[in-house]
């Protein structure tokens, strides 16, 4: 059997998937023991532009209920975390890492001439350009190639989608993009995929390079299958799209892999109309997963040097709109979670409310600087190099 390329590029999703895959993936084949320490990243992806305000909650402030007269969160309902912070009542757990000395919260985090379109925006972001720069490698992808210059154990990065992010795309290597293993070692390991592989003739060099992927792909399905089942999470997780995920990846950190970085995104939080419920929904999503993840963590004695980072592409404006929700803004907060934090809490001050620009917040902190200090400091990488210049490096890790 001799597949043509038109043939090819239509072999569904796995081999699809697969030409996003790096070269390194054979080290799949090889178990790797994590060394003790080895530092890990999460990151949670807000996509669709989540609404900061109401995220870390501003209590004291006239101008936030003047701003949003029916949208604000009332102090007596939120989470209070000092006299003038309160989280969101669905942020239970969030409240509860704040009060162990666990959580950070990085306030007024965004980029010089901000971009309002979800998708630049998101680029932007992921591939830690500045807003008047194309550039399409991701930041985490460029540490996968400042990691692997011709080495024989490169650290991997996984996502927890069917579609690789841009963000774990560089040059030379990739991430791996996949919802759950199992699904991805019966794909892998099924008769239609095998055919192709052992039918393939060399020829012309571009359908050499994707049947070398693909082989790649399917000899590195089962070690990842394997390896997530080596050390299966006992813990109770809640039955949503993020707790499965989260789960999952608990399980690979317990594993073998020498995987540092893991990515995952919750959404959407586009909340043009009933943001109240629609906040409300993916925020108890997300409570419950990280509730479970967190304590799974430390049962296993891994919160020390595992972190959980969130972002969204960008904040929400100031004022409310006229549809009980708010419309695409600037500068928004992050969130760091892990037992390895230097500093914890509030991070630096609250957005100030009385000096917007054009009803937006202004950024007070590069997201480039927390990607720099997460490079630097928690994985030991040349930040410098990755991201193109030097940037700052802040103190929480």
């Amino acid at each position: 059997m001799v597949i043509k390329r038109r043939e090819f590029l239509q072999v569904g999703s796995l081999a699809t998937a697969s030409f996003m895959l790096p070269k390194f993936l054979k080290a799949f084949e090889k178990p790797m023991m994590v060394p003790p320490g080895n530092k890990v990243v999460v990151v949670i992806q807000f996509s669709g532009g989540n609404d900061g305000l109401n995220t870390v909650i501003p209590v004291r402030n006239d101008i936030y209920y003047r701003e949003r007269p029916k949208l604000g969160i009332e102090k007596d309902k939120s989470l209070l975390i000092t006299d003038e912070v309160g989280l969101n009542p669905a942020l239970e757990a969030f409240k509860g890492l704040y009060d162990d000395g666990s959580l950070a919260i990085m306030n007024s985090v965004g980029y010089p001439n901000p971009d309002r379109s979800h998708f630049r925006s998101m680029d932007i972001w992921q591939s830690a350009s500045a807003s008047n720069e194309y550039v399409y490698t991701g930041w985490l992808g460029r540490y996968l190639d400042a990691q692997c210059k011709g080495c024989d154990k490169p650290t991997q990065a996984m996502e927890m989608d069917d579609v690789l992010s841009m963000a774990l795309k560089g040059e030379e290597s990739k991430g791996l993009a996949f919802k759950d293993p199992k699904r991805l070692f019966n794909s892998a390991t099924g008769k239609y995929f095998k055919d192709i592989d052992s039918d393939h003739q060399k020829g012309e060099e571009t359908i050499d390079y994707l049947y070398k992927t693909m082989s790649e792909t399917l000899s590195s399905a089962e070690y990842i299958y394997q390896q997530s089942k080596a050390h299966p999470s006992a813990e109770t997780y809640p039955g949503t799209e993020l707790g499965k995920d989260l789960k999952t990846i608990a399980s690979l950190i317990f594993s073998d892999i020498n995987t540092k970085v893991y990515y995952v995104s919750l959404g959407s939080f586009d909340t043009h109309v009933n943001q109240d419920n629609q906040q409300k929904r993916l925020f108890t999503e997300l409570n419950d997963a990280v509730k479970a993840f967190t304590a799974d963590l430390k049962k296993n004695n891994r919160f020390q040097d595992v972190m959980m980072m969130t972002f969204s592409e960008f904040g929400r404006r100031v004022s409310q709109n006229a549809s009980g929700g708010t419309d695409h803004g600037t500068a928004n907060n992050m969130f760091f979670i892990s037992g390895g934090l230097k500093e914890k809490g509030v991070l630096n001050a609250m957005p100030d409310l009385a000096d917007l620009g054009d009803g937006d917040l202004k950024y007070k902190v590069d997201f480039k600087s927390v990607y720099a200090t997460v490079l630097n400091k928690w994985l030991g990488a040349d930040d410098k190099t990755i991201l193109g210049k030097q940037f700052d490096h802040l103190n929480f890790i």
